[in-house]
C-alpha cells in the first residue's frame, strides 16, 4: 500500500492566485557555510572575507555574501514552488534590505502573483513574491521569480493567464543598512577602482574562466538545501529532453559574480537584482566567463559611497573577447550566453 505522508511536490493546477506559503526549514547561517561558498566559487571580495575589514568598515562582524543568502533563501521556496519544474525562468526586484550574520536564523514566506498556463498544455508558469525574514522578525531580502512547472494532468487547460507587472529597475532609497566608509584600504580589496573611476557605457571583459564539473554544482546546490529534481537526479533527467542533469542558475550567477571581481573588486554591497534570466542552460563540464556593461552611474545622497547599475551577461565555452553582443541579428540570444543579468551595486566613493 502506497503511503500518502510522501510529499511529491506541487503541480501547476495545485498553486492558487494570491495564496500564501509559509515555506518550512528555517536555517542558522555557520562558518561552515561561508568557508564552503567560498571553496565552491572562489569570491574574494573583501567584506565578505574579512571580519578585520568589516569592523574597520563599522560592522560588529563581517556579513556573509548577499547571493549566499540568496541561495539559502530562495531553496526555501523549492519544495512548495519548483520541486516539479522544468526550468527557473527569471528574477526581478530582488532586494537585499539588511545584512546577514553567522549565527543569524533566516525563514521565508511568498504569495503566489501570478500564474499562466502554457499553449503545450503540459506546464504553466508560477510567479511567486517572497519574503525573507531574520530571527528578529526584520525583512531581510524581497524578491520576485517565475518558474516553468510540469502540470499533473495535460488533458485539461484552465486557460489561466494572470501574468504580474514587474519593475524594471528597482528606485533607490535613500536610506541604505551599510555603516559610514570612513576609510577603505584599497590594498586590502584587491582593486584599485571606486564609483568616479567607472564610465557608464564601460564594458569589463572579465579574463577568468571556470570550469564547473558535477561535483561543483551538485555540493553547491546541497549545500542551499535545493531539492529541485533537476539537479539532483541524473536517471530521471537521462529520460529528459536535456539528457542529463540542469546546473542551477544561481550557481551560475555566483560564478560570473565571482569572475567580475576582476574590474569589480570594490563593489562590495550587492543592492539590487532587477532583472535575471537565465537564456540557455549550463551543465557540468562548461567553462563559465562574463562580461559586464556599467548601464548607469547612479548618485547617492550619501557622499561617501554611489551606485552601478550594471549588466552581466553570462557565456559558455567562449571567451569575452570573443563577443560583440548577446543577441543575434533577429534578437535572440546566441546558444553561448546563458545569464543576462541587470543589477546594482554599491561601492564607494573616493574620500570627500
Amino acid at each position: 500500500m502506497s503511503s500518502s505522508k510522501i510529499n511529491m511536490g506541487n503541480f501547476f493546477e495545485d498553486f492558487k492566485l494570491h495564496e500564501k506559503i509559509i515555506h518550512p526549514l528555517p536555517r542558522t547561517i555557520s562558518n561552515g557555510d561561508v568557508s564552503f561558498y567560498i571553496a565552491l566559487t572562489g569570491s574574494r571580495f573583501a567584506l565578505n572575507s574579512s571580519v578585520e575589514m568589516a569592523k574597520d568598515m563599522g560592522y560588529m562582524d563581517r556579513p556573509i555574501d548577499d547571493l549566499l543568502l540568496f541561495h539559502m533563501i530562495f531553496a526555501k521556496s523549492v519544495t512548495d514552488i519548483s520541486l516539479n519544474a522544468l526550468a527557473n525562468l527569471g528574477y526581478a526586484e530582488v532586494r537585499f534590505l539588511k545584512p546577514a550574520f553567522i549565527g543569524d536564523t533566516i525563514r521565508l514566506e511568498s504569495t503566489v502573483i501570478g500564474l499562466k498556463e502554457n499553449s503545450n498544455g503540459k506546464s504553466g508558469n508560477v510567479y511567486v513574491h517572497s519574503q525573507a525574514y531574520n530571527q528578529h522578525n526584520e525583512q531581510i531580502l524581497t524578491f520576485k521569480r517565475w518558474v516553468m512547472v510540469h502540470k499533473s494532468n495535460s488533458s485539461i487547460n484552465s486557460g489561466i493567464k494572470e501574468i504580474p507587472e514587474l519593475e524594471a529597475v528597482m528606485p533607490i532609497s535613500d536610506e541604505l543598512n551599510i555603516p559610514e566608509v570612513k576609510a577603505l584600504d584599497i590594498s586590502q580589496t584587491g582593486s584599485p577602482y571606486l564609483w568616479e573611476d567607472y564610465i557608464k557605457g564601460e564594458r569589463l571583459n572579465h579574463p577568468e574562466g571556470m570550469t564547473i564539473d558535477n561535483s561543483d554544482h551538485t555540493l553547491a546546490t546541497k549545500l542551499y538545501q535545493n531539492n529541485a529534481k533537476l539537479h539532483f537526479d541524473d536517471h530521471l533527467m537521462k529520460s529528459g529532453k536535456m539528457g542529463q542533469r540542469l546546473m542551477y542558475g544561481g550557481h551560475v550567477i555566483s560564478i560570473c559574480r565571482s569572475l567580475s571581481f576582476n574590474g569589480l573588486g570594490n563593489a562590495l554591497w550587492l543592492y539590487s537584482i532587477n532583472s535575471g534570466a537565465h537564456v540557455n542552460p549550463c551543465f557540468a563540464g562548461d567553462t563559465l566567463y562574463c562580461y559586464s556593461e556599467i548601464l548607469d552611474i547612479i548618485e547617492h545622497p550619501r557622499k561617501d559611497i554611489g551606485l552601478l547599475r550594471i549588466r552581466t551577461i553570462g557565456l559558455k565555452n567562449i571567451s569575452p573577447e570573443e563577443v560583440s553582443q548577446a543577441k543575434n541579428e533577429d534578437n535572440k540570444y546566441h546558444s553561448y550566453v546563458v545569464l543576462d543579468l541587470d543589477y546594482t551595486v554599491v561601492i564607494p566613493r573616493r574620500n570627500q
